[in-house]
């Protein structure tokens, strides 16, 4: 049997906690661990097993108070985890410090309460993890002296809540935002675009206000990947649809009232989108008003506006049609975290091999366009260049060239 001191490394030991705080089915949650747990190796170079990088997956560097945890991530935790009675409508944006056994034999609880106390500046609710045998009862009294809380791990792999923390304000800022973007329903995931042309889900709000079957109206007018359109028309912010019952937003409302005033109603409004089928032409010039309402709905997701403030500093910069690679290379200098999430796939494989263990970029990667992430590269572009916002449409990664792919904005401040 293996003891403690070779089975509950530091690597071990956060993908136990990770398990628990981020269980895998959990909605509206997202965490990363840092890129040092994405090496081949940690304690006396014994190898990390790849179920435990596996379970770490995605990586990612953020910055959280002065330094880079172990762990962040935002989910509503249950009361066994987090003293509260309250947190109003956003999650808690949750830091995690872990502590293994060392090729000594030690485990430094003690550095990781402090180092969990300074995540306090902006996180929400930050812990101490470690082996439940190496917590002592005055590791216990420092924790909940500076409001830190303290997981136990054992050789099974279960977390016993030691201490519970209480929720701080929320005050997340810099890079910590990237993760508390992620786990939004405006995050950019894998099902965030299925659909690359803005039509289809400019329209969904227009079925949805319309007497009758709202997938049988858009996959008879406008488009079969009904549930595409739904996710996208919802990652937009057009369409709430976590309650009971779809509802509209606000500014779905006001797509469904521009429809009503540009065509007299709503059903010959979603007749009119009959005629744009299969259309390759931009719909910005396709159809100019509804092009300029695309152009504001698009500019209204926050990641479109992050891209088009940094690509117009390109330009002034002397660098008016930046490929790829050079976008990603300027972002990624002044937002990096945020850059990760956008642009690079969260496979363990994808971030070992672009990011080192100091989460800086490696530049030989995003020469290769199997790196990228499509809802970003192909499904998001393609928006911004119908919408006029970009000169260029996307392609996705299989088909992507990146030192051949262009950013430049069509129309420059």
């Amino acid at each position: 049997m293996a003891t403690p001191a070779a089975s509950l490394t530091e690597p071990t030991v956060l993908a136990h906690t990770k398990r628990r705080l981020f269980p895998d089915d959990s909605e509206g949650s997202y965490a990363v661990v840092d890129t040092q747990f994405a090496r081949t190796n940690w304690v006396a170079g014994a190898a990390i097993p790849a179920e435990v990088t596996e379970a770490l997956a995605p990586f990612n560097h953020v910055q959280v108070g002065s330094g880079y945890p172990d762990l962040v991530g935002v989910r509503t935790l249950e009361a066994d985890l987090l003293a509260v009675e309250r947190f109003g409508e956003n999650p808690p944006l949750v830091a995690v410090e872990a502590k293994g056994y060392t090729e000594t034999g030690g485990v430094d609880v003690e550095r990781g309460i402090v180092q969990a106390y300074d995540r306090l500046h902006e996180a929400n609710a930050a812990y101490v993890a470690a082996p439940i045998r190496a917590i002592s009862q005055s590791d216990r009294t420092l924790a909940r002296e500076l409001n830190v809380g303290v997981l136990g791990v054992d050789e099974s792999g279960s977390v016993t809540t030691l201490e519970l923390p209480r929720v701080v304000g929320n005050r997340t800022a810099g890079e910590a935002t990237a993760i508390r973007f992620q786990a939004s329903a405006q995050g950019v995931a894998d099902q965030s675009f299925g659909l690359n042309h803005p039509k289809n889900y400019l329209a969904y709000p227009v079925a949805l206000a319309l007497d009758g079957d709202t997938e049988s109206l858009l996959a008879e007018h406008v488009v079969a990947a009904t549930d595409s359109a739904r996710g996208g028309a919802s990652f937009l912010g057009l369409v709430d649809i976590a309650g009971p019952r779809e509802e509209l937003t606000p500014l779905g409302r006001e797509v469904v009232r521009f429809a009503r005033r540009e065509h007299g109603d709503l059903d010959a409004a979603i007749r009119t989108f009959e005629d744009w089928k299969r259309s390759r032409t931009r719909f910005y010039d396709l159809a100019p008003r509804w092009g300029l309402l695309t152009r504001r709905v698009v500019f209204d997701y926050p990641a479109t506006q992050l891209l088009v403030e940094e690509l117009q500093h390109l330009h002034d910069d002397g660098f008016s049609e930046p490929s790829l690679p050079r976008f990603v290379r300027y972002l990624h200098e002044l937002h990096p975290s945020v850059t990760v999430e956008l642009f690079l796939r969260g496979d363990e494989d994808v971030r070992e091999r672009a990011l080192t263990a100091d989460g800086e970029l490696r530049d030989e990667p995003l020469h290769d366009g199997a790196m990228y992430h499509s809802p970003t590269v192909f499904q998001l572009k393609a928006l911004l260049y119908h919408a006029g916002i970009l000169t260029e449409r996307g392609r996705e990664p299989s088909r992507l060239t990146p030192d051949e792919d262009v950013w430049a904005l069509r129309d420059r401040a």
